[in-house]
């Protein structure tokens, strides 16, 4: 499948809702092209199902440059390691992992080759999706202070939720037709 229509043609019944909720992505108001579908595709590489990744993917070719692109790669693939590791210390009972340096390379941040409160808003959605709390209040903090709206925060996390569900049904289905 090679594009989100594509997708929404083969959700079943029981997904209904994700169906009509995908359709509405590209409705954010208040949000860019490149927030959008930054965050869309950042989303659906999180939510590692082939088909929607393929079709948010080309579609998003469309509306972002080459740069942005990346850097919604980027974002997905950072968080991808971050979320494991801070969400560990976050969750660890014993309070000396939090001071413990972390030691891992995330140059990708302080670079990302975009805006970098996109950048901040495609990472905040793939926190959402990987379950990362500290790094949820982190990335909206910096979003804040860069003076996003909370309107677009909750916009990417609509999005976030809504790729990462339709992932899902996509996956079960595939495995109930094996």
């Amino acid at each position: 499948m090679s594009s989100i229509s594509e997708i929404k043609d083969v959700m079943p019944d029981y997904a209904k809702d994700l169906k009509l909720n995908l359709s509405s992505l590209a409705n954010n108001p208040g949000m860019t092209d490149q927030q959008v579908y930054g965050t869309a595709l950042a989303c659906a590489y999180a939510s590692r199902n082939a088909k929607l990744l393929k079709a948010v993917a080309a579609e998003a070719k469309t509306k972002l440059s080459d740069e942005a692109f990346q850097a919604a790669k980027g974002a997905a693939a950072i968080m991808g390691m971050n979320n494991i590791y801070y969400r560990f210390t976050h969750l660890v009972s014993e309070p000396e992992y939090a001071t413990m340096p972390a030691r891992l390379r995330m140059n990708i941040i302080g670079k990302p080759g975009i805006d970098k409160a996109d950048f901040e808003l495609f990472s905040l959605a793939v926190s959402a999706i990987n379950g990362c709390g500290m790094c949820i209040d982190s990335h909206e903090k910096v979003l804040k202070n860069a003076g996003i709206k909370k309107e677009t925060v909750q916009n990417a996390v609509r999005i976030a939720s809504v790729i990462h569900a339709v992932a899902v049904v996509l996956d079960a289905e595939d495995a109930l037709a094996e």
